[in-house]
């Protein structure tokens, strides 16, 4: 598949402008409404090496992750000075360290078995990095793979698309609330939503007119 061929390559190739250092200022504003305990497991789709998930470690919290790029899962540990152990499976290379478990591998080939204990979805960067053929097929998975009751907080970005190509893709809040409506098993409530192009020089460059950065409250609802 292009889309996989293309996101392996970026990262041999250090493309990773949407990597940051330091932790998302937005998951720090508005880790309260995952209404977590210390223990509880937090699911990190698409994760890459983030430092949102050491975040969460530090604050008591089990990660789980899914990436496709193996050197982003062992750059993520070697970085941050973690030890774990690898095993495999038919569909995953495991990496199994304190309190934190990295799946390696496509993220549709997740079972809800895996995700058992996971009551908080992360998703920062997930959504947006895949075009619009597969954000409904994410959608419905994380459904499929996810309990009763989960929450979620999801970060998107909108921009006018026909200034600039993606990824990051523009998810504006219609279409967050289409493929996270009632109908679809999901309560949607948006907390935040502001233009936010100053600080954005990359799409400054590149003459885009705004760049509008929301955040989102998910639950799951249906069985």
């Amino acid at each position: 598949m292009k889309d996989t061929t293309d996101w392996i390559q970026r990262w041999k190739d250090g493309e990773t402008g949407w990597h940051s250092d330091k932790p998302n200022s937005k998951l720090i504003e508005f880790i309260n409404y995952l209404e977590l305990q210390v223990g509880d497991s937090v699911f990190v789709p698409l994760c890459g090496k983030t430092q949102d998930m050491l975040y969460l470690l530090e604050q008591g919290y089990r990660v789980i992750g899914v990436e496709l790029s193996q050197l982003a899962v062992e750059q993520f540990f070697s970085e941050n000075n973690l030890t774990y152990l690898l095993h495999k499976t038919n569909q995953f290379s495991v990496y199994q360290g304190e309190n934190i478990t990295l799946y390696c591998g496509d993220y549709f080939a997740l079972e809800k078995s895996m995700l058992a204990s996971v009551v908080a979805v992360y998703d920062r960067a997930s959504l947006i990095a895949l075009p619009i053929d597969l954000r409904a097929k994410y959608a419905h998975h994380l459904y499929s793979i996810i309990s009763k009751d989960c929450r979620a907080l999801l970060l998107t970005l909108n921009y006018p698309q026909s200034q600039m190509s993606g990824p990051p893709f523009a998810v504006n809040e219609d279409e967050v609330v289409s493929l996270f409506s009632k109908s679809k098993g999901f309560e949607c409530q948006q907390l935040q939503s502001f233009n936010d192009i100053k600080n954005e020089p990359k799409f400054l460059r590149a003459g885009v007119d705004f760049i509008e950065k929301a955040t989102y409250c998910l639950r799951k609802t249906g069985e």
